[in-house]
């Protein structure tokens, strides 16, 4: 098939999202067909689009269904799609409509769709391709990783926050790698840098450099408000990397209900409490760690690749 795949997500953005399409798009050229990617759709006739973000491609999505009302259509939601803008603005709501199939991340991702969409949904999970590292074997440092740009959805500077209430004798040191948004976030993240000796922003990485720095981390902490999935969270899994988590679905949707490692959005100090556990108690560490082992299945790239063969063998028929 001759396939477009739009993102909004500009190629110099190194965000969550643009990382998905491109391993999407190495995906399903490898199963023989042909594929571009573009930020909008540009009218050209294919066999079918697939657009990233039921929202922000909202004008692509409509464009291409008023030209080819009858070509197969798939929409992917974001965790702004689904914990968000489908509950309230209505060219989202239409794109739901307008999808012959929807993709969500992650099984918790069907409670948030009216039951009338979910028999044209799919679940495909993030793979990620294993990256060995070994972390830093140091009697001063416990190195915890935080990943993503500095946007309110993320919560950034929570890992931070809590690093500050721990007690001196802790060896927690975080590497907060990720790109500010705007000048406000930039200026906080260089102040929390400058006066928080546990917390080093290093800024926006390179995609490889920055699973080698996760892959020789201790542990990953994730403290989004909002998450469709989690790229980071797939790389930690594939590099048998623990991580903690905040208690949102579209985490929980990988992790599962029963995860040892959250703790509840927005909460520092019960962050510092799991931060201080995960540190100074061997027992704990190795139960995130063997807990996390045990999910490797599901974002290991032959499952993702089986999940793409077989939507696409659905949408050829």
């Amino acid at each position: 098939m001759k396939i477009k795949l739009i993102t909004p997500a500009r190629a110099d953005a190194q965000n969550g999202n643009f990382v998905t399409a491109l391993r999407w798009a190495r995906i399903i050229k490898g199963l023989g067909h042909r594929l571009t990617v573009q930020q909008h759709y540009d009218g050209k006739p294919c066999d079918l689009l697939i657009a990233l973000h039921a929202l922000r491609s909202y004008d692509s999505i409509q464009s291409y269904r008023e030209r080819y009302p009858e070509s197969p259509l798939i929409v992917v939601l974001t965790g702004t799609d689904l914990y968000r803008d489908i509950h309230r603005n209505p060219h989202a709501q239409q794109s739901l409509d307008l999808a012959t199939r929807l993709i969500i991340l992650q099984q918790k991702g069907f409670s948030e769709l009216p039951r009338h969409l979910h028999r044209k949904t799919r679940v495909i999970y993030q793979s990620a391709s294993r990256v060995n590292g070994t972390a830093t074997k140091s009697n001063n440092t416990f190195q915890v990783c935080v990943i993503g740009h500095l946007r309110k959805e993320k919560d950034p500077f929570r890992t931070a926050l809590a690093a500050r209430r721990l007690p001196a004798s802790s060896r927690v040191r975080i590497l907060h790698i990720g790109r500010a948004l705007n000048e406000e976030m930039k200026e906080r993240a260089q102040r929390e840098h400058l006066h928080n000796p546990r917390y080093y922003w290093l800024g926006e990485l390179p995609h490889r450099k920055t699973r080698q720095v996760l892959a020789r981390s201790h542990l990953l902490s994730l403290t989004s408000k909002m998450e469709g999935s989690s790229n980071a969270l797939s790389e930690a899994i594939a590099s048998s990397v623990p991580v903690i988590a905040s208690r949102i679905a579209g985490l929980m949707g990988t992790l599962g209900d029963n995860y040892p490692g959250y703790f509840p959005v927005g909460d520092t100090r019960a962050l510092a409490r799991l931060l201080k556990r995960v540190e100074s108690d061997p027992e704990y560490y190795l139960e995130l760690k063997e807990r996390c082992t045990r999910l490797f299945p599901l974002v290991d790239p032959k499952q993702e690749r089986e999940s793409w063969k077989k939507l696409l063998r659905e949408l050829s028929k």
